[in-house]
């Protein structure tokens, strides 16, 4: 998740290119994917402090429609294989200062667990600046992240490479460059082939670009009528070549 002051946390990207977007990621052995994916609660991830090795511990908001929904998740993340200790530090009823669970429940949480374990240093050390809190949910994490330059064919390649190494599902959400405008962003849907378009179009109408996510890639596959492995290739491509810099 976060991480104490990582690179770029300083508000210090008034820089004269960038790409700004949103990763959707789901990787293997992660308590907050397992546990969100498990109950219907959520997590926003907040600092994490370093505590005696790889051991680490997070801070992280829990909400959900229900405190019974909270209860549960604590429950979860309690029994998870994957965390070492989960301390309750305050229960809220209600409008709390983060916008996406303003007159939720809520529930302040300081869990330990292996960073081992998270993709978050990979991110840190690939070039990915963070700008927000990490938001968990439905067994996805969003990532708000900051590349400094505007090489969308090396960005392409390090997300490629995290893909490999993590056995990660990563999806860009909601890119824009700061030097580009968004109409040329979508000029670059030209560029897709017939069924690209077709599929990515069809994920935007149904809200797969939407926050929360409208439709599952289960739903999207069986409307489209192909495996959901078929699908996440086509939108995988379509993404690739929307961040193509030679278009």
């Amino acid at each position: 998740m976060t991480q104490n002051a990582p690179p770029g946390s300083d508000n210090d990207h008034s820089r004269d290119s960038g790409i700004r977007f949103t990763l959707e990621v789901w990787h293997p052995d992660c308590w907050t994917l397992e546990v969100t994916e498990a109950t219907d609660a959520s997590l926003i991830a907040h600092t994490v402090y370093n505590e005696d090795g790889h051991v680490v511990k997070g801070h992280f908001t829990a909400y959900g429609e229900t405190e019974a929904s909270i209860d549960d998740l604590v429950a979860a993340t309690r029994a998870s294989a994957l965390t070492d200790s989960v301390s309750v530090m305050e229960r809220r009823h209600g409008g709390d200062r983060h916008g996406p669970v303003r007159g939720k429940p809520t529930t302040e949480l300081f869990v330990e667990y292996d960073s081992r374990n998270t993709i978050s240093d990979a991110l840190l050390t690939g070039g990915f600046y963070q700008e927000a809190p990490v938001r968990i949910q439905g067994g996805r994490e969003y990532w708000p992240l900051f590349f400094e330059t505007d090489d969308r064919e090396l960005l392409a390649d390090r997300l490629d490479a995290l893909r490999d190494e993590y056995d990660a599902e990563i999806t860009v959400r909601r890119v824009h460059s700061d030097n580009r405008s968004a109409t040329d962003v979508s000029h670059r849907t030209d560029s897709l082939s017939q069924r690209q378009r077709e599929i990515f179009d069809l994920a935007c109408e149904r809200g797969y670009y939407s926050w929360p996510r409208e439709v599952t890639t289960r739903e999207l596959a069986d409307e489209a009528d192909i495996s959901k492995t078929t699908l996440l290739e086509h939108l995988r491509k379509a993404e690739s070549k929307l961040l193509d810099p030679t278009d």
